[in-house]
């Protein structure tokens, strides 16, 4: 996987496509434990591939997270829980209006510990019946990681005002501050 700047001591890295980055990247930013997310492009066959090519369909990429996270202080598998009440797991290529494979449902593993903890975690997702239908999320190793165009990273903090911010960023947000709260980042004063 592709860094964009090196991890922290004892750090871990979650790799996940939900739909949208930016919705993903608006959430992970304010759960604790996390120091980094970076919006980006995975699964593909193109190197380096831009957000245009990517929404194009022809490039095989999702669009996903890089979550750099402290497992001492959230878990892989609250990492997980997280990124299955966010999204909808259940619906192939899609989130809402958004249709592509650039919007599956994916986690990418990094080991056989990152798949034995996302199998356990969705086996507890189908369990609760939390979703009416069955989970169509990929669980793959983790391939080459590419960073999304600038203008892609924190997009949901520097453009609350957006359309799209507004009708599907936002509610997401809410629902994990609302299902998370004790997990919540203190703000700044």
């Amino acid at each position: 996987m592709t860094q964009s700047s090196p991890n922290p001591p004892g750090a871990q890295v979650a790799l996940l496509g939900g739909g949208c980055f930016w919705c993903l990247d608006a959430v992970y930013r304010n759960l604790q434990g996390v120091s980094e997310v970076v919006s980006g492009y995975a699964g593909g066959h193109v190197a380096n591939p831009s957000y245009e090519q990517v929404c194009g369909k022809g490039t095989g990429h999702a669009e996903v997270v890089r979550v750099v996270f402290d497992p001492a202080i959230v878990s892989y598998d609250d990492i997980l829980r997280v990124f299955f009440t966010i999204h909808d797991p259940t619906t192939k290529d899609r989130q809402g209006a958004d249709v592509g494979p650039q919007y599956r449902s994916v986690i990418f593993f990094d080991g056989p510990e990152q798949e034995a903890t996302a199998k356990s975690v969705m086996a507890e997702v189908a369990r609760e019946g939390l979703y009416s239908g069955p989970l169509v999320t990929e669980l793959l190793p983790a391939p080459e990681f590419w960073p999304a165009e600038p203008e892609h990273q924190d997009y949901f903090n520097r453009n609350p005002w957006s359309g799209y911010c507004r009708a599907v960023v936002a509610p997401k947000v809410a629902k994990f501050r609302k299902g998370f709260a004790h997990r919540l980042k203190e703000r700044a004063a």
